[in-house]
């Protein structure tokens, strides 16, 4: 097994990209594996931000939005801000800690 070389953070040579810098420029991994890590220094014993990065030149372009997608998108969305326990639409994405809409969390400051 290989150790990845490591380049501090902003001093990574050209060529390589970190996912959120592919998907900037339309690309994906497109199943390479990682082939280099930035390091970014943190203060008081704590271990460093680890950023991977991969190769550009091996980069494949985004798959594109097919309608089957966007659906699925939708429905997912649309769940999300159903509430459990009301069954209306939120107007919001429900927050996981609440797991219901805030009128139906907090009934005592909405009622009428």
């Amino acid at each position: 097994m290989s150790t990845l070389p490591v380049f501090r953070w902003r001093l990574a040579p050209d060529g390589y990209a970190t996912r959120r810098q592919l998907r900037a420029r339309e690309l994906r991994p497109g199943g390479q594996d990682v082939d280099a890590q930035l390091e970014r220094p943190r203060r008081r014993g704590r271990p460093p931000l680890v950023a991977y990065l991969y190769r550009v030149d091996l980069a494949k372009p985004v798959r594109p939005m097919t309608p089957a997608r966007w659906a699925a998108l939708a429905k997912a969305n649309t769940a999300r801000r159903t509430c459990t326990a009301c069954r209306r639409d939120a107007g919001y994405v429900i927050p996981p800690t609440l797991g219901t809409c805030v009128p139906c969390a907090y009934p005592e400051q909405y009622a009428a």
